[in-house]
């Protein structure tokens, strides 16, 4: 864990307040997750107790998800964006958690592209120290509307002509999803060079994936090949450039990533 993640996190402990809600935000294969693992170990060994939560782990299922499709615009299918996550789900797990009582936390399982089922959910006791919510949006604001007239690319451009899709985004962006993450107390933003080292990073994902499901001795077959990625992350695009240029001056700490994922300050 870097060094000036772990004195702010000290800091912050400091004035007593628990729970302390830290959110951590990213674009995807920035390093939440690790951030987050590393987080919880190094804290843990302090004697603090620590619940971990992924914005991923909120995802709607496939069917929701198609329902939302059918009603709104057919990219809705695809998990990722503001919309297709259970934001009642989120809210109600972190104000359990500020309420001191004992929580399943919610788990997500990518390769099925489905939730856990809730038996299989990790409990967490109550009176937990802290709590980490990490995610590729989470803090994220919306943008003015007028900036959403121009796609960023080729998806947006091709499939989404009349800007219906984005402005849905936008518009669970604005609403619910604010109430989510005005829940969190301190933001960490891990700041990639730019997004386009996006693509290697899922890259990686996909390919760590598919190494966990051998392992387990599961279908490798959800896993995405190049193109498919490089599709995916257009969904993500604005909403991560977005991020990129404006939540640096929100963020109570920005450490800024290289492409191999290394601090530069």
């Amino acid at each position: 864990m870097p060094d000036i993640v772990a004195k702010a996190i000290d800091d912050w402990l400091s004035t007593g307040k628990r729970p302390l809600v830290l959110g951590i935000c990213g674009a995807q294969g920035s390093g939440k997750s690790t951030l987050a693992g590393q987080l919880e170990k190094s804290l843990s060994r302090k004697g603090l107790k620590v619940a971990v939560l992924s914005l991923d782990d909120l995802y709607l299922g496939t069917q929701e998800r198609c329902r939302l499709a059918q009603a709104i615009h057919p990219l809705f299918v695809t998990r990722g964006v503001p919309g297709t996550h259970d934001v009642s789900l989120g809210l109600e797990v972190i104000d359990d958690l500020r309420a001191g009582k004992t929580v399943a936390l919610p788990r997500f399982d990518k390769a099925s592209d489905e939730p856990v089922p809730g038996e299989l959910w990790p409990v967490v006791e109550g009176g937990v120290d802290m709590v980490l919510f990490e995610g590729w949006c989470v803090g994220a604001t919306p943008e003015d509307r007028n900036e959403l007239t121009e796609p960023v690319n080729k998806l947006e451009a091709e499939e989404d002509t009349e800007g219906r899709w984005r402005e849905a985004v936008n518009d669970f962006l604005s609403g619910s999803y604010q109430a989510l993450f005005n829940r969190i107390d301190r933001l960490i933003l891990l700041a990639a060079p730019g997004f386009e080292v996006v693509h290697e990073w899922r890259v990686e994902q996909e390919r760590d994936l598919a190494s966990r499901l051998a392992e387990e001795g599961r279908d490798p077959g959800a896993v995405m090949g190049e193109a498919e990625i490089a599709r995916f992350i257009s969904h993500y695009e604005r909403i991560t450039r977005s991020i990129l240029k404006s939540m640096p001056s929100s963020a109570d700490l920005v450490v800024k990533l290289d492409k191999a994922r290394g601090i530069k300050g």
